[in-house]
């Protein structure tokens, strides 16, 4: 079994702190398991931490007065999610909500540990200030999509990503879960993936979506 203190170790502000640093990060660190589904944290509720996935998939959405859901990013093994310790990060003003959509792994850095660590290395202060840039370009993409493309592009740039990394063809997601990924209406997303059947794209069958012409799919990109 993995160390968790491997990964913890493998940030790359890592060499750049003390021993007692470090061994405050480790010791405090929690590692936690969860269902998809479960709700992992909201900005308007107790500031938790940084999150490193081990294994799963996280996603963070914004949520309306109405009850619409947008998806900003999704996070998947070996990736960090600092929103979920927006306390110690001034440039984060708006509220997310952060949810297991694949059962995961994680290891949990208290908020508490890192603030004491930031008063005393800058080192942590600046990691944590780029990977929240890197999120603002990923939900800057996000916006992009939503106000200027084409939903059948939306959908197939959804598809196409989701093959690249899992590396099936088969993906087990249903419509409604699409929806809420893009940002859009399951009635939408159900009417472009039925165009692309029609089209020789993909297949459906229940809670599951197959590729069968990559080349056709990546014509809508």
């Amino acid at each position: 079994m993995e160390s968790n203190n491997q990964w913890i170790e493998t940030m790359p502000f890592w060499e750049k702190l003390s021993e007692t640093q470090q061994n405050m990060l480790i010791k405090a660190s929690i590692v936690e398991s969860f269902n998809k589904g479960r709700i992992l944290n909201r900005t308007d509720e107790e500031c938790k931490g940084m999150i490193i996935l081990k294994s799963g998939q996280i996603r963070v959405y914004m949520l309306s007065d109405e009850g619409r859901e947008v998806t900003l990013y999704r996070l998947h093994k070996g990736d960090i999610c600092v929103l979920s310790a927006s306390c110690l990060l001034d440039s984060i003003t708006f509220d997310v909500v952060i949810e297991v959509v694949e059962g995961a792994e994680t290891i949990l850095v208290p908020s508490g540990i890192l603030h004491q660590v930031i008063e005393q290395n800058p080192y942590m202060e600046l990691f944590l200030q780029r990977q929240a840039n890197e999120r603002f370009s990923d939900v800057m993409w996000t916006m992009q999509q939503l106000l200027f493309m084409r939903m059948d592009r939306r959908v197939a740039i959804f598809l196409w990503d989701e093959i690249s990394t899992t590396k099936q063809n088969i993906l087990a997601y249903t419509h409604d879960e699409v929806a809420r990924f893009i940002g859009s209406a399951r009635e939408v997303v159900t009417r472009v993936l039925k165009y692309f059947v029609q089209e020789g794209v993909l297949k459906l069958s229940r809670g599951k979506i197959e590729i069968i012409d990559k080349d056709k799919l990546k014509s809508y990109l």
